[in-house]
């Protein structure tokens, strides 16, 4: 059988269920449409109902502003006619002032001092009987005998000191809801209605004064009074069937109908789905003159597309030549375009596969490295810890000493006290691979940080070195340990001259930063960037992926030791920020430093005189818990010479046992890091609980967590005598006796 033959039959057996197709497709739209319609009428309906709720709103801001009438507040009736008379239109609108009995006392209708009628035609009181006279109501429509038309009333009630005096009410004829339904521009044979909670008409777009005051047919009122928004098929007061879209008005429990023949309902789906209907035969017929033509020509394009075919499943891109077919050159086209995609997808694929290693590969390098840096934490801390216990007990002796020696003895102290500051130093060089010492940070002014430490990289660089340094205006304060800063800003120079040995240029650049989103670790938040670029050689992918490893180092024996650059991350990391290095082999270095924004007043300089030896007088008992010896043995004389009374624990059991039988303590004064079940910080909590008339300062060499109590004072080791003596003395009340 031909080619040209099968199509015929293909189309043939298409035809029947095609037809069936569309005629599905046509009900399909006609109920979409339908549906459409209506859920969009309802929608009409609800906010015309919020429209009217707006309208009563309106007047009753009208009626609560007089009720704050200073005139009506004097009693100053006439004053009060005259107010109220100009904020309404007569005669749509009138204003009734009344007593908690009905009685009316002015009427802006009728001219001030006209007798008026005693009793309501309204069912204001009906409903003051169901939901109580504290509140605003809005009554049905109803006949006013006294202008002989239909209206509506709003009341509000009138207290002055906290008792009902009046109700003021505004009465309005019905018509003059008319202009809401006018403004709407509603389609010819559309009905606009308002009806209140009895089912009668208080409003409509038509023939409304006919209208106005008749109820709804029992059917329509039954209806709306038990839903508060819907649709429903009735037949209007003139006899025209329509369906009718319903709203209750939310303040007044009166409810909103638009109401549409339903002949011109049903108009626009039907034209939609005949429309539909008109096409699906359109292109039924098109396909069988197009399947008969393209019989004849089927041959050679089912021919172009097995060989795209066969160039698909070899991976070949395919070009497909169109044959003049178009559903035959759709596929071949399509084949085309899935080959170009497969290629694209596997490129994507690839390129994605090697991000994904090079991303795995930058996530296990910084994992590492922060598994080396914990491990160094800890062992540089435990060491800077020890160090700086025996740095306390030289510090503090030598103060000791120099209160009593003479000039020349005091001049070999202040030498010794410059070496004790180196070595300070050096442990803050060891602290800065452990966790954040929380008594050496502070909050300091960026700008002013980096100027005093110029003089440290001035020093460092030789004079074919040219240093830019730009500080941007306005900068965040951050909060840091600053001899960490310095070191830091110190290490990063020192790895920049040694890659421009043949001179060049050196750039600082301190700025603010906002980072909308978290990146590279760091939450979104606000920041204050570091950046130090060098002119120098650069570092190779190899180098730059270990130029952050503790003690890796690319120069020469006894020429560097590893540490300059792992310091700077290492205080990066501990202020809270993070170190990003960027560097390209011939193309220089860029280190960037970001440190997050401080939110707290920067610490005033208080900078310490190297030849001080005077030893402020003071008074009080300390209790010294300290486990080291040698650093009890210097501390407590210079306790006792500045006057206090010291009483020593070995621990932290040892110094509760002594408070609890004898809590006459002004102070504790306790080192951290001790032996034993209680730490200083948890003696610490136990005073602070236990007595807390008691004063506390803790100090230490190094600490491994941090120390988050309220009021208590934090002294790092190596400390001056004068600072604890200035934690420990000023609050501290006078001893008794």
């Amino acid at each position: 059988m031909r080619i040209r033959t099968r199509l015929l039959l293909l189309v043939l057996s298409v035809l029947l269920p095609s037809f069936a197709a569309a005629a599905l497709a046509v009900w399909y739209v006609y109920s979409e449409e339908r549906a459409a319609q209506e859920e969009s009428l309802k929608e009409a309906a609800r906010s015309f109902a919020l429209l009217v709720d707006n309208e009563l709103q309106t007047s009753e801001a009208t009626l609560q502003a007089l009720a704050e009438s200073p005139s009506l507040a004097r009693g100053n009736l006439p004053e009060f006619y005259a107010h109220a008379r100009s904020l309404v239109r007569p005669p749509e609108r009138t204003i009734v002032l009344q007593t908690t009995d009905g009685r009316q006392v002015l009427n802006t209708r009728v001219p001030f001092g006209t007798p008026l009628p005693q009793q309501r035609s309204s069912n204001i009181e009906a409903l003051m009987r169901v939901h109580g006279m504290d509140r605003t109501l809005i009554s049905d429509v109803f006949y006013a005998p006294i202008a002989r038309r239909y209206d509506f009333v709003i009341q509000v009630p009138v207290r002055r000191d906290g008792e009902l005096r009046y109700f003021l009410t505004m009465g309005s004829h019905a018509l003059t809801l008319n202009r809401l339904w006018q403004a709407q521009r509603f389609p010819a044979g559309w009905r606009g209605t308002i009806v209140d909670r009895n089912g009668v008409v208080v409003a409509r777009t038509d023939e409304a004064e006919r209208f106005v005051g008749k109820p709804l047919r029992d059917y329509s009122r039954n209806i709306l009074r038990a839903n508060a928004e819907g649709q429903y098929e009735s037949v209007t007061l003139e006899g025209i069937p329509v369906t009718a879209f319903f709203s209750r008005v939310p303040g007044a429990d009166w409810t909103v109908l638009i109401s549409i023949p339903l002949a011109e309902l049903r108009k626009v789906p039907t034209r939609a789905a005949l429309l539909l209907g008109a096409m699906m035969v359109g292109l039924l017929v098109l396909a069988t003159l197009l399947a008969r033509h393209l019989g004849a020509r089927a041959i050679r394009p089912i021919e172009e597309l097995r060989r795209a075919a066969a160039g698909l499943g070899s991976g070949e891109e395919v070009n497909y030549r169109p044959a003049g077919l178009v559903e035959v050159d759709a596929v071949g086209l399509a084949l085309a375009g899935a080959s170009r995609d497969i290629r694209e997808s596997q490129r994507v694929l690839e390129e994605r596969v090697s991000a994904a290693v090079a991303e795995a590969e930058r996530a296990g390098r910084a994992l590492q490295q922060a598994q080396k840096l914990e491990a160094l934490g800890r062992l540089t801390g435990g060491i800077a810890h020890e160090f700086n216990n025996l740095l306390q007990t030289m510090s503090t002796a030598l103060e000791l000493v120099a209160m009593t020696a003479d000039a020349r003895v005091r001049s070999l102290v202040a030498t010794c006290r410059k070496a004790i500051e180196r070595a300070t130093t050096l442990t803050g060089q060891l602290k800065s691979f452990g966790r954040v010492q929380e008594g050496t940070l502070a909050t300091v002014a960026v700008d002013r940080q980096v100027e005093a430490a110029l003089e440290l990289l001035h020093g460092a660089l030789p004079s074919n070195i040219a240093l830019e340094v730009e500080l941007a205006p306005g900068l965040w304060p951050v909060k840091v340990d600053a001899l960490q800063f310095d070191l830091a800003l110190l290490n990063v120079a020192l790895n920049a001259r040694d890659a421009m040995p043949s001179g060049g240029r050196l750039s600082l650049k301190v700025s603010n930063l906002h980072l909308e989103h978290s990146a590279q670790d760091l939450p979104a938040g606000d920041y204050v960037q570091i950046a130090v670029a060098d002119s120098g050689s650069g570092m190779s992918p190899e180098v730059l992926a270990r130029a952050l490893d503790p003690f890796f180092t690319t120069k020469g024996v006894g020429k560097g030791t590893g540490l300059g650059l792992p310091q700077a991350y290492g205080f990066a990391r501990q202020s809270g920020g993070l170190l990003l290095l960027h560097s390209e082999e011939g193309q220089g270095t860029r280190v960037e430093i970001l440190l997050p924004r401080a939110h707290e007043t920067p610490h005033p300089e208080t900078p310490r005189s190297e030849s001080s030896v005077h030893m402020p007088a003071s008074h009080g008992r300390v209790l010294l818990v300290e486990d080291d010896a040698l650093v009890r043995e210097a501390v407590v004389p210079a306790l006792q010479a500045a006057g206090f009374v010291v009483r020593v624990a070995e621990n932290g059991e040892q110094a509760l046992a002594m408070l609890r039988a004898d809590s006459a303590v002004d102070a504790v004064f306790s080192d951290i890091v001790m032996p034993g079940a209680v730490s200083g910080q948890a003696l610490a909590a136990a005073v602070l609980r236990q007595f807390p008339g008691i004063r506390v300062v803790l100090t230490t060499g190094y600490a491994d967590q941090s120390v988050l109590l309220p009021g208590v004072q934090l002294l790092a080791k190596p400390y001056a005598i004068e600072q604890v003596i200035a934690a420990l003395a000023t609050p501290v009340p006078a001893p008794a006796g």
